[in-house]
């Protein structure tokens, strides 16, 4: 009798028993297999009304429910991947072709003839092996020695290596330790007349795949060197670069993710990191803990129900850090190639393979992900699309789809490109269309309560600038660069933000104080050194702009940011703090449609910043005529639409002086 009441112990040996067929028929690795076969013996030995036997259990369940050896077959057409990733995504060509490329080197990879050596020191031997695996498809090299094998390795790559074990000069345990230090990924089959239980386990010991006995049967050869390839083929499937796709909001980062996902034929998950902080939703608990869980990456391939899905991890820049342990850090074995066939998840407490999942990333700002883990993944920048490009996408893609949405598909009303475009400048300001899909699904909406109010069906309905107008009220932005004057002290500039491009103004004045300089508008430490280097660099050059010397000691200069309740940092408006304290101590107007962007250096020297075409595509909406930007940028003006190039007039400096007779009123 328990202390906790009768135990019927008939239910609890018929639950094992169910448990072992189980097993058995699951096909699991060796490792699993052992792992789980010792978890269920000592079930077996513990009382089914204890907490040990739950906790047992329900990890004997979840080892089962995992997709060991499940997957799903890649889809690898390029011709149907490319037709999929263009019908899903207007535009983004450049991020499109560097997607097909990811996956032609796929398709080389997987679908290679496999090249195999074959060393033996008998003629005969040597030819009957060449003869037998050649009828098989593969590309056959040979060797008579072992010294020979080695310069064979020199000039070539091979799967597979057959070797002979006696052999002269280099023998066989000798050309394995070569091939395995020159190549670990490469299969060695060792083959002897001399066969002996000690040589085998050595061969074995030192990374040798399988050990055969002379004379070699034909099907004993085919079958181990086809199993040797399966392996190698597994091990290099999804080998290779991650992804990451790097840009504003509303760009398209996850349906493109979905897309690459629909193209490789693959089931498709998504795990959101923006917040988490503990390591353990990673890696798991420690299931001696009561209510311990395996972490999100074991979870969401179980819930896919494949060993190699396409897992997007979305928002890694936004990952947080506390005493609970280094999400990031922990994300360091997930994404790299060459630790993850091992992963060990510490619910599970045994390795799982993810070299067969394809991780894809999305940040904003990818310089705010964490330096090892952005050392793991290949950058795909994503910027903001163009007015030409939104409204394309807008009648393709959006327009139809809150059509459909909002009921509206038997009197579908029609959108004009006008109208659209007077959404995109009167709206919404924002580098995606995220924004411009909610006003069109506000105006859907409008419309819907319409008809249903008139019971009117019958009607098609065309969609005016006038009638956005009346559906979505008085415009929500105007073109800044129209609403402003050119100003003393007042400079235009360009930054980057994790929204995308904009404008901002930057305004300096002077009063009778101590040579103070205040910075206001809630700048980073980055923007603050700027403005001292911009205000230094005046200082030491103040006879060059015919400023007193003594006008510093007795004046107070206040340099501000408007919008100060939003945070500021970064170097690209070096140069425009620069300009707005040239126009005040001049006393010149800085030209209200200049824009400049740049950092500077105590030289005067302008550097190159990031985030060019972001800032084109602000300075475009907001009315800007004249673009001043870094030197060193100019190659990334020749990738720009020329509808951006067209209305836009670029001007690339090395110098602040080589800027000032362009931005100031003469």
């Amino acid at each position: 009798m328990s202390l906790f009441g009768k135990t019927d112990d008939s239910d609890n040996s018929s639950i094992i028993e169910e448990l072992r067929r189980t097993i058995v028929s699951s096909n699991l690795p060796d490792h699993v297999h052992e792992v789980v076969k010792n978890e269920l013996d000592t079930l077996s030995k513990i009382n089914s009304s204890t907490t040990e036997f739950t906790i047992g259990l329900t990890y004997i369940e979840y080892a089962l429910s995992l997709p060991w050896n499940s997957r799903t077959q890649d889809n690898l057409d390029l011709k149907r991947a490319e037709r999929i990733l263009n019908e899903r995504h207007y535009g983004l060509d450049k991020i499109k072709r560097r997607i097909i490329e990811h996956l032609a080197v796929k398709i080389l990879r997987t679908t290679r003839t496999p090249r195999i050596l074959v060393v033996d020191d008998e003629p005969i031997a040597l030819e009957n092996m060449e003869i037998i695996l050649k009828k098989e498809g593969y590309i056959v090299d040979t060797a008579q020695n072992g010294l020979q094998a080695v310069n064979n390795l020199k000039t070539s790559y091979f799967d597979v290596v057959l070797t002979d074990l006696k052999m002269n000069m280099l023998d066989g345990i000798g050309l394995l330790e070569r091939v395995k230090s020159k190549s670990p990924d490469t299969q060695v089959i060792v083959i002897t007349g001399y066969a002996s239980l000690d040589t085998a386990i050595e061969s074995i010991k030192k990374g040798g795949f399988h050990y055969i006995q002379k004379p070699v049967r034909s099907e004993l050869l085919r079958s181990t060197v086809r199993d040797a390839l399966e392996v190698k083929q597994t091990a290099k499937t999804m080998k290779g670069s991650v992804l990451c796709f790097a840009g504003p909001p509303g760009t398209g980062k996850t349906s493109l993710g979905k897309a690459v996902a629909e193209a490789l034929g693959r089931k498709f998950s998504r795990i959101s990191l923006g917040g988490i902080k503990d390591e353990a939703e990673i890696r798991g608990h420690r299931r001696t803990y009561a209510g311990a869980m395996p972490g999100r990456i074991i979870e969401e391939i179980r819930r896919a129900g494949v060993i190699n899905p396409v897992l997007m991890l979305d928002e890694l820049d936004k990952i947080g850090q506390d005493f609970k342990g280094d999400s990031s850090s922990a994300l360091l074995e997930v994404l790299d190639p060459e630790q993850n066939q091992t992963f060990i998840d510490h619910y599970l407490d045994m390795s799982f393979d993810l070299s067969n999942v394809m991780f894809i990333g999305t940040a904003n700002i990818a310089d705010n992900i964490q330096g090892p883990l952005c050392d793991r993944m290949e950058i795909i920048e994503f910027s903001g699309y163009t007015e030409d490009e939104k409204t394309e996408i807008a009648l393709q893609y959006l327009v139809p789809k809150q059509v459909y949405a909002k009921g509206l598909s038997d009197i579908p009303p029609e959108f004009t490109a006008e109208s659209i475009s007077t959404i995109i400048h009167e709206y919404t300001r924002e580098a995606g269309i995220r924004g411009l899909e909610r006003e069109i699904a506000s105006v859907c909406r409008k419309i819907a309560t319409d008809i249903v109010h008139s019971r009117n069906h019958t009607k098609n309905m065309t969609v005016s600038p006038d009638l956005i107008k009346k559906f979505l009220g008085p415009r929500k932005y105007y073109v800044e660069v129209a609403e402003e004057k050119s100003r003393i002290g007042v400079a235009t500039g360009l930054v980057w933000t994790e929204s995308g491009g904009s404008i901002i103004f930057i305004e300096a004045v002077h009063m009778k104080g101590s040579g103070e300089l205040i910075l206001t508008g809630s700048l980073g430490d980055v923007m603050r050194e700027s403005a001292q280097a911009a205000l230094s660099y005046i200082r030491s050059n103040a006879e060059s702009f015919e400023i007193d010397d003594n006008f510093f000691k007795s004046t107070d200069i206040h340099i501000h940011v408007p919008a100060g309740a939003i945070p500021k940092d970064g170097p690209s408006a070096g140069a425009t703090i620069a300009m707005a304290l040239v126009s005040l101590f001049t006393g010149k107007a800085a030209k209200k449609d200049v824009a400049v962007t740049g950092e500077i250096t105590l030289t005067g020297r302008i550097l190159p910043v990031g985030g060019i075409r972001e800032k084109l595509l602000a300075a475009k909406q907001a009315g800007v005529k004249t673009i001043i930007i870094p030197a060193k940028n100019r190659v990334e003006i020749d990738s720009l639409p020329d509808a951006i190039k067209k209305a836009l007039d670029i001007h690339f400096a090395d110098n602040l002086k080589d800027i000032i007779d362009l931005v100031l009123v003469s």
